[in-house]
């Protein structure tokens, strides 16, 4: 299963970045291979307007199943949706830690965003 982990920084150890489109990093992660690699997100998560349809864009182009976040607003979450993609919300520590948990099913998917648009 293909993973994306909204992210401080370019590696495992790195924090979780509570915001979804307008994280610095992705970090994408495949659960099954233990592969992994970083996707520097600065000129997108600088984007004055569609930040959260542009990263999710991203998303559907990766092939990701999942994403990890701390928060995620509408228009992404619509978006995510629409791809078939699911979300996971409320995640905090490192990259390593929650990819640990969601490999030992302690995170569930979300049904609605959890902030307003240009949060």
């Amino acid at each position: 299963m293909k993973v994306a982990i909204s992210s401080e920084g370019s590696s495992l150890d790195s924090r979780v970045d509570q915001r979804f489109a307008r994280a610095r990093w992705f970090i994408f992660a495949d659960t099954e291979t233990g592969q992994w690699e970083s996707y520097d997100n600065t000129q997108a998560a600088g984007a004055s307007h569609g930040a959260g349809v542009q990263a999710s864009g991203l998303m559907a182009d990766r092939g990701v199943d999942v994403v990890i976040t701390g928060h995620c607003g509408p228009n992404a979450f619509r978006a995510l949706n629409a791809a078939g993609i699911k979300v996971v919300l409320g995640a905090s520590g490192t990259v390593a830690e929650v990819l640990q948990r969601f490999k030992n099913n302690e995170l569930a998917p979300a049904s609605r965003p959890d902030v307003e648009a240009h949060w």
